[in-house]
């Protein structure tokens, strides 16, 4: 009798497991970092939803579009996916992403601009996650030798750009990498207060003589040598490589990857100071990406998804998780307002933390949405390179550019 009992206990067990909803979410390189963080929050939510086992994976992130269209075609979507506002963009128009429902009360959790990145078409595509306003780190170091002072930084960027002339002609090495590879771009006009479509969203507007000027500032830069050859190919990640090999005066980046510099090269990282990013008047505003996270198209349970996904990015959450990074700030109003983000400290990573937090009122995601973005950003990319190696004028390149975008806008 007790075998029987024993053997029924079991099945029962057994039975109960079976029944739990298996769950999952997918964020972007995130592990091995946060994995404690991450896995605190799978912890909780199945306290929470007892009938729930949840399982997180993270992907890298230039595998995660194509991996998620896979996980759509299939039928086995996971139930909340981590994408930033731009691969949402190209996700939203490809169909793999559902729209959430949200009540008004929920919509107020987060701010209004963040919450707008995620919406299209008057749909709310996504809840806004995490983000971080740009910094300059710059080595002191460089700039002493460069005949720079270091406690009078650049401002603007005309100033940065003068400091870089000055650090290559003193110094040989480079004095930042600006981001301008893909679309970015895009970015930078908009920061100068200079649009890219018209009021109506339906025309390109990017070759005025204001805009030709503004890319020109930058081939003459790239063209005599004053920023690194593969700035157009690598970006970011080759910058971030050359400041912590001690090789690069100005690093534009978001605060959190000031992290980087510091497991990288300690001694970098000690002489590292930390400035606001020059703000352009005339735009008066930062570019900010946005994370998010998403509901993919075919999820079995809907409403328990974006429960998920609510949960991840609620007030608790996001201070918690802006906590463990130590450098990126929530979307949500509540959290943000904790006395955590006016903290300093004497190392660069809280000084960009500190930093960057004036910052959060110039923040914007400058993402835009138009038809046909990934054929309209290889347009762009395409002629902006061919401007920088000097195969075509900027003005020809713009033109072109405006063209190709107004023929299918």
């Amino acid at each position: 009798m007790k075998t029987l009992a024993l053997t029924a206990a079991l099945l029962a067990v057994g039975t109960a497991s079976a029944q739990k909803t298996q769950l999952e979410f997918w964020t972007i390189s995130l592990a091995p970092l946060f994995n404690d963080e991450m896995n605190r929050l799978v912890q909780q939510f199945e306290k929470e939803n007892p009938n729930v086992e949840l399982k997180w994976v993270d992907v890298p992130a230039n595998a995660m579009e194509q991996k998620l269209l896979a996980a759509v075609a299939s039928g086995r979507p996971p139930a909340a996916v981590n994408l930033s506002s731009d691969m949402t963009v190209k996700l939203v128009q490809q169909g793999a992403i559902e729209p959430l429902s949200l009540t008004a009360a929920q919509k107020k959790l987060y701010f209004a601009s963040p919450l707008d990145t995620f919406t299209y078409d008057n749909k709310v595509m996504g809840v806004p996650w995490y983000w971080a306003p740009k910094v300059v780190a710059y080595n002191a170091d460089i700039f002493r030798k460069a005949g720079l002072d270091p406690a009078n930084p650049p401002r603007t960027i005309q100033t940065l750009m003068a400091a870089a002339r000055q650090i290559k002609d003193k110094t040989g090495m480079y004095g930042f990498m600006p981001n301008i590879n893909g679309i970015n771009m895009l970015y930078l006009f908009q920061e100068a207060g200079l649009p890219v479509l018209d009021k109506s969203g339906g025309r390109a507007v990017f070759n005025s003589p204001e805009h030709v000027k503004l890319v020109q500032s930058y081939v003459d830069l790239y063209r005599k040598g004053y920023i690194p050859e593969d700035t157009m190919r690598r970006g970011f990640t080759a910058a971030t490589e050359l400041y912590s090999a001690g090789k690069l005066a100005m690093l534009i980046t978001g605060p959190q990857f000031i992290l980087r510099v510091q497991n990288d090269n300690k001694a970098i990282y000690d002489v590292t100071r930390v400035a606001p990013y020059p703000i352009n008047i005339a735009g008066n505003v930062i570019h900010t990406p946005l994370m998010g996270f998403t509901v993919p198209k075919g999820v079995k349970d809907k409403a328990l998804a974006q429960k998920l996904a609510l949960f991840l990015t609620n007030d608790v959450n996001q201070l918690a998780f802006s906590k463990v990074t130590k450098t990126t700030f929530p979307s949500t109003v509540k959290a943000s307002t904790d006395k955590f983000f006016k903290q300093g400290g004497s190392g660069a990573v809280e000084q960009g933390k500190l930093v960057s937090s004036t910052l959060l009122k110039k923040a914007r995601d400058l993402t835009l949405v138009y038809p046909d973005a990934s054929k309209l950003n290889k347009v762009f990319k395409d002629n902006i390179e061919s401007a920088m190696a000097g195969q075509k004028s900027v003005k020809a390149a713009l033109d072109d550019i405006v063209k190709a975008w107004n023929a299918s806008l």
